[in-house]
């Protein structure tokens, strides 16, 4: 699932592929279950938050150089509360596949005719 969301300077879109999901769990020694259950509780590590919004970019369509700047800029250097909503909406579609927004939902019916 897909999740859409204003990021730093404008709209992004953020996903989790499975290929993704293990270089995220490479990158911060968790499982994916592990995060899915801590993060929005609010025990994670600066660090993870920067890597779920980073490979989610990735995953949502951005190069990976625009990506680490986006995250550098707007994830690393701001305010938790910018990037803790986002990095959340990410964990919760790959834990249900539920979508993020509704919004999402009518986007993907729009673009499917």
């Amino acid at each position: 699932m897909t999740h859409t969301a204003f990021f730093g300077d404008g709209n992004h879109a953020f996903a989790l592929t499975p290929e993704l999901i293990l270089e995220l769990e490479r990158k911060t020694g968790a499982g994916i279950g592990a995060l899915c259950m801590r993060v929005p509780d609010g025990h994670f590590r600066h660090a993870e938050l920067v890597e779920i919004i980073r490979l989610s970019l990735i995953g949502g369509g951005s190069t990976p150089k625009e990506a680490a700047a986006l995250a550098d800029t707007y994830a690393a250097k701001r305010p938790l509360i910018e990037s803790f909503p986002i990095a959340t909406a990410v964990l919760q579609a790959v834990w249900s596949g539920a979508p993020a927004q509704a919004s999402d939902k009518a986007q993907d019916n729009t673009a499917n005719g």
